[in-house]
């Protein structure tokens, strides 16, 4: 079974894929931050590094999803390959970020590895305001993060609430993070865990 986490920058995706592990006993797969090798000069140059990023993140996730098909367990994953796709990669693209050509390029790669992957079997969106994102981000205090800007995080909201509007490869919950403070409330994780019972109960 592949549980995958999805949401924007902030939104506790990390925490929650963590604590659900833990309760379940699954294995996690991990957005790759630390090794990331474009991370930084991104957030330095954003228009320089988008196109190199975003492949970056295509091969990683592919390779993600790759490794979770043949480990042939139950896998929780932080953050899914459509959301590149889908969520970032455009965003940069509307931004004047990143140039048609690059974009382009991409999401020709992207269609053609879709093609040889399957959705995972629940999804888990995690809803935050913006004000909610930015308290979450100063809290871990990345230092590369200190330069995302606010517009940059609605704008990627937006594009998160689109994409989730018209899933349709699989089960879906969605959870309002401004009003679930799951990472200190234990009642509120638990009421993640009712929602997740009732999914996967039908998945297997």
């Amino acid at each position: 079974m592949h549980i995958a986490v999805a949401g924007n920058i902030g939104a506790g995706k990390t925490t929650l894929t963590q604590l659900l592990a833990k309760h379940y006993g699954w294995e996690t797969h991990f957005e790759d931050v630390e090794l990331n090798p474009y991370l930084n000069d991104f957030y330095e140059d954003m228009q320089r590094w988008s196109f190199n990023l975003q492949i970056y993140y295509l091969n990683s996730r592919f390779t993600q999803i790759q490794e979770i098909k043949e480990a042939n367990k139950n896998v929780i994953q932080d953050r899914t390959i459509y959301e590149d796709a889908f969520i970032f990669a455009p965003n940069l693209h509307s931004m004047g970020l990143m140039t048609t050509r690059d974009f382009e390029n991409y999401f020709s790669l992207f269609n053609l590895i879709e093609s040889f992957v399957s959705a995972p079997d629940l999804l888990i969106y995690l809803r935050a305001s913006v004000p909610t994102l930015v308290n979450h981000i100063q809290k871990r205090g990345r230092e590369y993060e200190e330069s995302i800007r606010l517009d940059y995080l609605k704008r990627l909201n937006e594009r998160y609430e689109a994409w989730v509007s018209t899933y349709d490869k699989g089960k879906l919950i969605i959870i309002d993070i401004d009003n679930n403070n799951f990472t200190t409330n234990k009642e509120d994780l638990g009421t993640i865990i009712s929602m997740i019972d009732a999914e996967i109960n039908g998945l297997f």
